[in-house]
């Protein structure tokens, strides 16, 4: 059992969000008599976040649950550097039209998360291009520079690793640590931010941001990092074979995003519950007792739930019961992910190598060859046994689609137009 007295740090330990603290019991009793601000930083490199951005937006989200504010970050000033932290290699730098494009979709995602001080709540989103851009280099590294040490910064991780590999970190990359421990400082002045949250693999940057606040104005700043998730069989979480889960509706389907939640392995449903949905710890506990078979049941209880966060409570539900028309009645699912193909193309007959390919449910012929022949492949739930085998008019059903199928938990359908 957790001995927090502040219910921030309760719930979060509670939940399994807890890595390092630095200075715990001060962090317990700030957040304990009073109200605490705190940022997470969120870079602009797409046009939506993905799952491996929900633990910090859930970070937020229960800051904010527990009486606090919080702050989103959006680095529309930091990522036209780039972050070398568990990188291998320089990351491509995007234009300031791109950013400020990948700003607009990545904000939609927080309102539905966070309540924001122009409806009603105190969370703030803000943007680190608001300082970042107008800094005179000059004066920054006179002001700021001075209190970073070169032998320090190569000790950290994130540099150290490049530097072992023997693969280039820009002087650019280089300074990524400093911009973002000025962010700290400069939340601090703007909003009182004492807190920043992030994965561990941010450690050495936070550290750098509570340095510098002690420095500039004896402030006392504070750090909570988060494990770094992988899988129970050592999968990155938010990776699938057909790419990144986006939370973004307009690139993965809400069907698409529950069904990545059903898929969770067996040892992972537990602690998913308890990250990546909002139910009560009883109740997960329950879940997590289950067995067997029934263990399917708790899936797709949390893919329905982790599903409503991100996509509303009817879509998640749309999700779950086409999912069970799909599987359990062998129906047509009518929520499936939907590919359109020109009529005359069907018609004239495609091949079933093309046209799995064609539907993204195979990167190539090889894999659909290989699937046929692990009996995987099914044309509206009979199963294919050649590459040879064709899709025509004739397979068209009454629901005017082609249902394909790649195992018993992929399927999209396929759309003449």
């Amino acid at each position: 059992m957790s001995t927090y007295k502040s219910d921030f740090l309760n719930v979060l330990a509670g939940r399994g969000f807890i890595h390092q603290v630095s200075e715990p019991e001060a962090l317990d009793a700030l957040a304990h008599s009073s109200t605490i601000t705190a940022y997470i930083g969120f870079d602009c490199t797409a046009p939506s976040l993905h799952v491996g951005s929900l633990l910090p937006i859930m970070l937020l989200y229960w800051l904010q649950q527990t009486g606090h504010r919080p702050i989103a970050l959006m680095g529309g000033g930091t990522t036209r550097v780039g972050d070398p932290s568990g990188k291998d290699e320089s990351r491509r730098l995007l234009t300031d039209d791109a950013i400020n494009e990948n700003l607009k979709g990545i904000r939609a995602v927080f309102n539905k998360f966070l309540k924001f001080e122009d409806s009603g709540g105190n969370a703030i989103l803000a943007n680190n291009a608001d300082w970042l851009n107008a800094l005179n280099y000059i004066d920054f590294l006179r002001d700021v520079g001075r209190h970073f040490s070169i032998n320090r910064m190569l000790a950290f991780d994130s540099v150290k690793m490049r530097l072992e590999r023997q693969q280039e970190l820009s002087f650019l990359e280089f300074n990524y640590m400093i911009l973002q421990a000025y962010d700290f400082v400069e939340l601090y002045r703007r909003h009182g931010c004492v807190l920043q949250m992030g994965g561990s693999d941010q450690w050495g940057n936070i550290v750098n941001g509570i340095d510098l606040g002690r420095r500039l104005h004896n402030a006392q700043f504070f750090a909570l990092t988060s494990p770094l998730l992988t899988t129970s069989s050592g999968a990155k979480m938010g990776k699938t074979a057909a790419g990144a889960v986006w939370l973004n509706a307009d690139q993965v389907s809400p069907y698409e995003y529950w069904q990545y939640w059903r898929n969770t392995e067996d040892a992972d449903v537990a602690r998913f519950l308890k990250l990546f949905t909002i139910m009560p710890l009883d109740e997960i506990a329950r879940l997590a007792a289950l067995r067997g078979a029934e263990i399917n049941e708790a899936k797709k209880i949390l893919a329905t739930e982790a599903t409503a966060l991100v996509h509303g409570r009817a879509a998640a539900d749309e999700a779950a019961g086409t999912a069970r028309t799909t599987f359990e009645h062998g129906g047509t699912g009518a929520g499936l992910p939907t590919v359109e193909l020109p009529r005359a193309e069907l018609q004239a007959g495609i091949g079933v190598l093309s046209a799995f390919v064609k539907a993204g449910l195979a990167a190539s012929n090889g894999e659909v060859r290989r699937a046929i022949a692990n009996n995987a492949i099914m044309v509206n739930d009979a199963r294919i046994t050649s590459d040879k085998a064709a899709i025509g008019a004739a397979d068209i059903t009454v629901d005017g689609v082609v249902k394909l199928s790649l195992g018993r938990k992929r399927h999209v359908l396929l759309k003449p137009v």
